[in-house]
Parts: structure tokens; sequence; C-alpha cells
């Protein structure tokens, strides 16, 4: 059993995920009792609210961990292999997590059956569900594979969810990319987009987890354990500059012409609605900061735990505002009752608790499964 046990914030990390867990419980109940319109703050002007991009959120670092984790057992880079088992679980459960977004979000989430019964190959959101379906179960697969030491199955179901790690997000986007009536969203640039975040969020996450490992359980990081962190550090620095890029360019297109339904929703990101979201949580908090840390000759691993952490608090803010800010410009030209012509978006208090457990819930599993079975390879020496 893991020496998890042994430290005094273990069972305070269990009290506060299972309260989140209970809570959010009780507000799926409550949700399901007085109906989606009394428990949320969603509407017809805005009818995608925070538990979609939670589930945006989740699901695109699903495939970011698979992406890292196949480094290892894919390509055969060695120093990754010691991260492929913990990567590939927190991409199961982060898709689970995802799953538990979404159908919160649906009102009859129940009725989902009819998408095999009566599947339309003509939809987006039909790919994409039947899509991260069967991903869910390679990455299932994948984890008995590296967890029993099968090496060529592993390598089977890894090449396989490496492809279905590219395509998942992608056919994600184009769900977005695809809607003509939301021009802010309308284009090719949002697959690769996602693709690109995907990337910034799996390193991250697995960061994260890597540094926490080793602190929570109290174990001095080595010469193998720094030097991943800091290959994770340089990829995790390479896909922000990346981002960066790609964030300048879509503000640009969005105001040169000020084209009806890209530029309103661009100023509310500039100067609106969202623009605390967008200047402290997506550039300050989820750019500049964690770029500045990792730049650093002298980081450190805690130099850059911090900049994951704040890398991956910049990306949900990057998927809330995206989903929010496309819904924010009216279909049709009605302004009256509208602030500054456009709608407006707040999360209930149940939407935030859900979301909570949502996270809770991938959390809470991983440090189960982390304490009842061994995560690492048989050549580390961990005690």
């Amino acid at each position: 059993m893991s020496t998890l046990t042994k430290k005094p914030g273990y069972f305070l990390w269990f009290a506060i995920l299972g309260a989140c867990l209970l809570a959010a419980f009780g507000a799926a109940g409550y949700t399901f009792w007085v109906g989606h319109e009394q428990a949320f703050n969603v509407n017809r002007g805005v009818p995608w609210g925070i538990l979609i991009s939670t589930y945006v959120f989740l699901a695109i670092s699903c495939s970011g961990l698979c992406m890292i984790s196949s480094l290892g057992h894919v390509f055969g880079f060695k120093e990754f292999e010691t991260i492929s088992r913990r990567a590939i679980l927190l991409a199961i459960l982060c898709l689970i997590g995802a799953f538990g977004a979404i159908g919160m979000e649906l009102e009859h989430p129940f009725r989902m059956y009819y998408t095999i019964l009566s599947p339309n190959l003509s939809s987006g959101i039909w790919w994409m569900g039947t899509v991260y379906g069967l991903y869910l179960a390679v990455l299932v697969l994948e984890f008995y594979a590296l967890m029993t030491d099968n090496h060529k199955l592993s390598k089977i179901t890894g090449r396989i969810g490496l492809l279905l790690a590219i395509a998942a997000p992608s056919i994600l986007g184009a769900v977005f990319g695809l809607i003509l009536a939301r021009p802010f969203w309308h284009g090719s640039f949002l697959p690769v987009y996602t693709i690109i975040t995907a990337l910034v969020s799996g390193t991250a996450l697995i960061l994260l987890v890597m540094y926490f490992q080793h602190a929570v359980r109290g174990i001095e990081m080595d010469e193998k354990d720094c030097r991943v962190i800091r290959l994770l550090g340089r990829i995790l620095r390479l896909v922000l500059f990346v981002l960066i890029f790609s964030v300048f360019w879509n503000i640009i297109v969005g105001l040169y012409g000020q084209q009806p339904g890209i530029y309103e929703p661009v100023m509310a990101l500039i100067n609106g609605s969202l623009s605390a979201n967008f200047w402290v949580g997506e550039i300050l908090i989820g750019l500049v900061i964690p770029l500045a840390l990792l730049i650093r000759k002298d980081r450190t691993p805690f130099s850059t735990m911090m900049a994951s952490m704040l890398a991956l608090i910049g990306m949900f803010f990057m998927r809330y505002d995206m989903t929010i800010g496309g819904q924010l410009y009216p279909l049709r030209y009605q302004t009256e009752g509208l602030a500054n012509g456009l709608f407006t978006y707040s999360p209930s208090v149940s939407e935030v608790v859900l979301v909570v457990g949502c996270i809770a819930f991938s959390a809470l599993v991983f440090t189960l499964v982390e304490k009842f079975l061994s995560l690492d390879l048989k050549s580390e020496h961990h005690p």
C-alpha cells in the first residue's frame, strides 16, 4: 500500500474531494428535481454554459495526456516511460469527468442511447460522441496493457490512442467551427487550435501530478525525475509560445474589418464582460507568468510546477471564454434589453458545484488508484 496514508494532509485531501463530490450529487439531484431552466443560468441566447466549457477543458486535457504518454511507449523515448501509466489513467478519468459534465448539461442525458439506435452521420456532435466513446475504450485497454507490462498490446493501443487523441479534439473543434450561425467560432482554425491547447493542458497536468507525486509521498527527485520534468517544461514552453501567436492572430482577425458576429465577441474579450477573464485569466495567469517561469535558466522543479498550475488555470479560462464568447452575439438583429447589444451569462451556483464535482471525481479516483495500485515501473525503486 502507498505511503500516502502516512501523510497528515492525506485525509484532509480526501475529505475535501469527498465533500465536493457529495455537493455535486446534491446539485445534480436538485437540477433533476426543479429542472434545468431553474437550476442553470443558460437561456435561449446562451444555451451552452460553463458545463460545456468544462467538458471541452477535460476532453482536450485527456487528448493532451495521451499525446504526452505516447512519447514513451509509442515513440520509444525512455525518459517518458515513467509517466505513461499515470498519464493514461488521468486521461481516462478526465474523459469520464468530461462525460459527466456534458451529461448534466443535457436535459435528458439518459436518452443518449438514441445516438446508437439512430446515428446521424452528418452531425459533428454525433461523430464527437462516437469517437470519444471509442477513445475511452481504447484508453482503458491501453491502461490494462501498461499495468500488466504487455508491451505489444500497449504499443498497438498506444498508436490507436494517439490517432484518436489527435482526431477527437479536432472533431470537437469542428463541432464549434462548422456552426455557420456563430461567426466567432466558424472557420478551419478552431480544430487546429484545440489540438494546440490539448498539448498545453495535457503537459501541464502530468507535470503537476509528477511533482506532487513526489512531494506527497516524501520522495526526493533523482536526476532521472528532474530530467523528465525539464523535458516536459520545454515542451510546455514551446506549445505556450505557439499558443500565444494563435491567440494574437485570432484577436487580430476578429478586429480586422469589424465583421459582425466576430468583432463584438472579440471586443467583449478585450474591453467587455469577458475582459477580466481574458486579460487576467488567459493572458496573465495562463500565458505570461508561466512563460516567464519557464524561460528562466535557473528554473527548478517547483517553478516548473507553478508554471504548469497557472497554465492549466489559464486553459480553463480560455475554454470558458471561447464557449461563452461565441454565443454573446445574437443570432437575430434583436438588441432590445441586451447590454451593448450582446447577451450576458454568469454560471449559477448549481453549475459551479457540478463543475467542481466533475474535477473532484477525477482527482479522487486518481488518488484512490494511486493508493491501492502501483503506478511505478518495476525499475523504479520508491519507498
